[in-house]
């Protein structure tokens, strides 16, 4: 993302955006209606914004820093940032925002009712990234999801008019399978940025170590806690789409490209013999359609 003193506001926030089209499901779709493109894509630009802060992605006395009033000397300091992006999101309910993403984001928030707490979440999770860098159980794992993937499902049910208690339960586990998937993908790199997302009780049953995590190529052992963590993140996407049939029209095939994301990519995973260290693992489109037409099919037996 430019961070230079010379970019323009809209064309920081355009960047951030921009990284849309490099996630594992649909964003904000051309067939949805253009309200809850417009709100989706408000609330991903918000995500993703975060993520960056809190994975040190934002150059010191960039735009961002400069929109939230941190000093050029302190930006480094991720929890600084953190701090002025949570009291930046509260002008978002009380007030006007600085940052042009949450600018951008107030209209929806006014429009859909939406409350500050999905939105604290993710800061919480970015916050606990600075803090906690390795995890004991999966128990530990889920709780961290909870904040850092779960938020995102229950915004877009809140957007779209769907949410009930059930449906979000769904769309937890969804999000959660979602957020594991991505952990598998990107091993090598957490590791790079010193976080570990496999759980330290897997890696002892399974006799790995860091080491292992850092050789370049994974060993059976790797390959074997990939596949056990893989097939966790599968079953949590089995338990969470009957969402996709409780809902219909376009909204069905937005939850459907979720879903089928998560699928593809741990096909994606599969296929490359669950060796995730030389680099992420990347489903391809004609595969993800694929798996679309699947969850669409189970869908309407189910419905």
């Amino acid at each position: 993302m430019t961070g230079t003193r010379q970019a323009h506001p809209e064309a920081a926030a355009r960047a951030t955006l921009d990284k849309a089209a490099h996630e594992n499901f649909p964003v904000a779709p051309f067939f949805l209606p253009r309200a809850w493109r417009d709100d989706l894509m408000a609330v991903y630009g918000y995500a993703r914004l975060v993520d960056d802060i809190g994975d040190g992605d934002l150059a010191p006395g960039g735009a961002d820093a400069r929109h939230l009033g941190v000093e050029a000397a302190s930006a480094e300091d991720r929890l600084a940032m953190l701090d002025a992006f949570e009291a930046d999101l509260r002008r978002v309910f009380d007030g006007t925002p600085r940052h042009p993403l949450l600018l951008a984001l107030q209209p929806t928030v006014r429009r859909r009712s939406l409350t500050p707490e999905p939105f604290l979440g993710l800061i919480a999770a970015n916050r606990q990234d600075q803090l906690v860098r390795r995890y004991k159980t999966y128990d530990d794992l889920l709780a961290y999801c909870e904040l850092s993937a779960n938020p995102v499902g229950r915004l877009v049910l809140q957007i779209t008019g769907t949410a009930s208690p059930e449906r979000v339960r769904r769309s937890d586990a969804v999000c959660t399978a979602l957020q594991v998937v991505e952990h598998l993908q990107d091993v090598t790199e957490d590791l790079g940025r010193d976080r570990v997302y496999l759980p330290a009780e897997d890696m002892q049953r399974f006799h790995v170590t860091e080491a292992d995590l850092a050789a370049g190529t994974g060993g059976a052992s790797v390959r074997a806690l990939v596949a056990y963590e893989a097939e966790r993140a599968g079953r949590l996407l089995n338990e969470g789409t009957p969402l996709v049939g409780s809902v219909h029209g376009r909204l069905r095939l937005l939850l459907a490209g979720f879903v089928a994301g998560g699928r593809a990519a741990l096909t994606a995973i599969a296929a490359a013999g669950h060796d995730v260290l030389p680099g992420p693992p990347k489903p391809t489109k004609a595969n993800l359609l694929r798996e679309v037409g699947a969850v669409l099919r189970r869908a309407r037996r189910e419905g």
